[in-house]
């Protein structure tokens, strides 16, 4: 076989020395051998350094199936079935009989190629032809010779609805001379071996070069599952705040720590089969504290320590079962109690991170086996206040600051809170634990002080680790069908805990601190100097005049306009004029050279405003003559405030800067033609708006709602805004200076 290779291997090199570049599989047809040896000398020589190139390539390529490799050699099954038909006709279930497995596919396809016809009275087949052209059998013989090259595509694509062709790729190498070509190639010893150092071969044997940057194989070892990981952090957390582990590793419980030592009545529902994993060997548990379990039998059945109980017939027979824990709480139940055994009362603070088993039903969320991470406080006097107070300390280094307490019932807590945290990412409250202070008749048949309560809260662990790992089906993340490589590659767990600044971070806050500190100076400076020139401008000799022109389209009148100037008359003398531009192409409404009443003229006046009605497609407010005009109804808004003092330069600067955002969002609305897309942008200002404010910024009517008005009357869009601004609507139409300007 050596020698065959050998041998094949130089004929190889030859072809390629001859021919310059060859195709393997040009060549397994010319040489009548297989494709997969050739391939196989081709990679053996690749392996060489730079002998040949070789260039892969996919092409597709026509095969015949096992059926169709049959037809070859024995014809196809019509042809079969008109072969088995004598001259004077033969019973159809004897020809079936004949013909075998196929009969009927060949009788069919007979039969709508018009070879044979049936006599129904008779169930006899005759011949309708004398002689007939298996034309499928000569076709695959030819697919077989030339790969189907010269079928055409019909006759492939009818063989291939039969299933007795079938494409297929073939991956073939294009080989070329390489670098280091040569007809008699040397092998190169990959291994410096023994033998070849006792015996000294090794001085003339050629070796492979060693590639020392190449990264070595991965050594087996054990993979942390993601679970652990983030089960270490929720440790690090309580370690952190000071709590000690209770030790967890009583999987099997009786009935009396899971459930009675809880003051949970044995005819609750969770105690059922159908919520419970029962052990059957060991049944049932018989050594309980006597006197501890004597106690909870009198406050189950008659009650006390201010309760009445629940007033049954409370069974030791139910207390013994054995279980599997349906929760840790059985372990806090057991830590409180030898607790409660000391001489003298010591404050303490326990959790744990264990296993629990509840039989439900399997689904992309629960498991009957998962993980319970519990926390449990004991103190003085401690309070409802103090639960909410370490439940926010706890969720902070869980990187959750914003918490929401619900309340719920728990049989041995009252009261008791589901806790909410809201999500970032899903942009809603969802609920993250269950917690509460257990109940004094729990407590209190311990032997714990009266003065003593207990807090304590709940969470699963499996929840915030498919979270945190972005897996959507639990049995993905435990389980049989957990994917292996998921536990091998899945990255380290780092919880968004908030920890203090760095120096950097704390040098670059100073910073920060500073230059707002003097932009506010600057800002106080800029309105001093600006109420000194209102002053001025208001009384004595040296009063300015300012004359003001104001082009706008008849379409989209400026409703803010009128309401501004009556802003502006309470400090300054202003004069209105309204006039109609020798463009406009249409007529408009007589009303509109009434849109801003006109004033008998003064000398004195501070203010003149001209109104001029013209095609334009943008509010244009000329200050100077000699330079260009500002543009949109948004900078007029902002001129004529600052003007008039209202609506602007009041607040702090974060204030002005929100007021400024909330401008430039109405002024796109205004200047968006699309509906759909002003529809989007009104819902996205009625989202931010809060329900608890009258108007945009509060309960302060701002140039903001102004200009939202005129927008809003402009684009026609009053009478169909979302809940909240048809609230704000509602605000605004209560001011008269709206009301008087609303039908205009």
């Amino acid at each position: 076989l050596r020698i065959m290779t050998m041998d094949l291997t130089e004929k190889f090199l030859h072809c390629v020395d001859a021919q310059g570049s060859v195709d393997t599989l040009s060549l397994s047809t010319e040489w009548q051998e297989d494709h997969q040896k050739i391939v196989g000398v081709t990679k053996s020589l690749q392996a060489l350094d730079n002998i040949i190139n070789a260039e892969q390539k996919t092409v597709t390529l026509w095969q015949l199936t096992n059926e169709g490799e049959d037809m070859v050699s024995e014809g196809s099954h019509e042809a079969k079935v008109f072969l088995a038909v004598p001259e004077n006709g033969i019973e159809l279930n004897i020809l079936m009989e004949s013909v075998g497995a196929n009969g009927k596919v060949g009788f069919s396809k007979a039969m709508s190629l018009g070879w044979i016809s049936i006599n129904k009275s008779e169930q006899k087949v005759y011949r309708k032809v004398q002689a007939i052209e298996d034309t499928v059998q000569r076709n695959l013989n030819q697919v077989k010779k030339d790969g189907g090259i010269s079928l055409s595509s019909s006759d492939k694509n009818d063989l291939k609805k039969r299933k007795l062709l079938q494409e297929i790729s073939l991956t073939s190498y294009l080989v070329t001379r390489g670098s280091s070509f040569t007809l008699q190639p040397k092998k190169l010893e990959a291994d410096l071996t023994p033998d070849m150092i006792s015996s000294g071969s090794w001085k003339t044997k050629e070796f492979k070069p060693y590639n020392f940057h190449a990264k070595g194989v991965d050594i087996p070892r054990g993979h942390l599952h993601p679970l652990m990981k983030v089960k270490a952090e929720f440790r690090q957390i309580f370690l952190e705040m000071g709590f000690t582990e209770m030790p967890t590793n009583r999987y099997v419980e009786s009935s009396f720590w899971n459930f009675d030592a809880l003051f949970q009545p044995q005819q609750h529902p969770a105690r059922d089969m159908q919520d419970t994993f029962f052990v059957s060997d060991p049944g049932v548990t018989t050594e309980f504290p006597a006197g501890y379990l004597e106690k909870v039998k009198k406050v189950h059945s008659q009650g006390g320590y201010g309760s009445i109980g629940y007033n049954y017939d409370w069974k030791v027979e139910e207390t013994q079962k054995n279980l599997l824990r349906t929760h840790t709480t059985s372990v806090s139940a057991r830590m409180l109690y030898q607790l409660a055994q000391q001489d003298k009362f010591t404050p303490i603070k326990y959790f744990s991170i264990d296993k629990v088993f509840r039989n439900e039903t399997l689904d992309a969320t629960h498991l009957a086996e998962f993980h319970q991470i519990e926390g449990v406080v004991a103190d003085y006097n401690l309070s409802l206040g103090d639960l909410m107070g370490m439940l926010k300390s706890f969720f902070m280094k869980l990187g959750l600051p914003q918490l929401k307490f619900k309340p719920a019932y728990n049989p041995y807590t009252e009261p008791s809170m589901e806790i909410f945290s809201h999500h970032p990412g899903l942009g809603k409250w969802v609920e993250v634990g269950n917690s509460g202070m257990f109940r004094p008749e729990m407590l209190r048949p311990m032997g714990l002080p009266s003065d003593v309560r207990v807090i304590a809260w709940g969470l699963s662990l499996e929840r915030p680790t498919m979270i945190k790992y972005g897996i959507r089906n639990i049995r993905d993340l435990v389980g049989h069908k957990v994917d292996l490589n998921m536990v091998i590659s899945n990255p380290i767990c780092r919880l968004n805990k908030p920890c203090g600044d760095s120096p950097v971070v704390s040098t670059l806050k100073r910073r920060q601190e500073a230059v707002l500190a003097k932009l506010q100076n600057l800002y106080q400076q800029v309105m001093d100097l600006r109420s000194k020139w209102k002053q001025g401008v208001g009384k004595g000799p040296c009063r300015s005049h300012l004359n003001l022109t104001v082009f706008a389209n008849p379409k989209q009148p400026p409703y803010s306009l009128p309401i501004l100037l009556s802003w502006l008359s309470l400090t300054h003398q202003v004069k209105t004029n309204c006039y109609s531009h020798s463009s406009l192409s249409q007529p408009f409404s007589h009303n509109l050279l009434q849109f801003l009443s006109n004033t008998p003229t003064d000398n004195n006046d501070v203010l003149t405003l001209n109104l001029v009605w013209k095609e334009v497609p943008y509010v244009q407010l000329v200050i100077n003559p000699m330079s260009p005009p500002l543009l949109r109804e948004s900078t007029l808004v902002r001129y004529l405030s600052r003007l008039a003092g209202y609506g602007w330069g009041k607040g702090t600067i974060m204030e002005e800067t929100l007021l400024d955002q909330i401008i430039d969002q109405v002024d796109t609305i205004l200047l968006e033609e699309d509906t759909k897309k002003k529809d989007i942008l009104l819902k996205d200002l009625d989202a931010s708006l809060s329900n608890s404010h009258a108007y945009l910024m509060g309960a302060e009517f701002t140039i903001a709602d102004l200009l939202l008005w005129s927008t809003l009357k402009q684009r026609d869009l009053l009478t169909s805004l979302p809940c909240k601004l048809g609230n704000w609507l509602q605000n605004c139409l209560s001011r008269q200076d709206i009301r008087g300007c609303f039908n205009l």
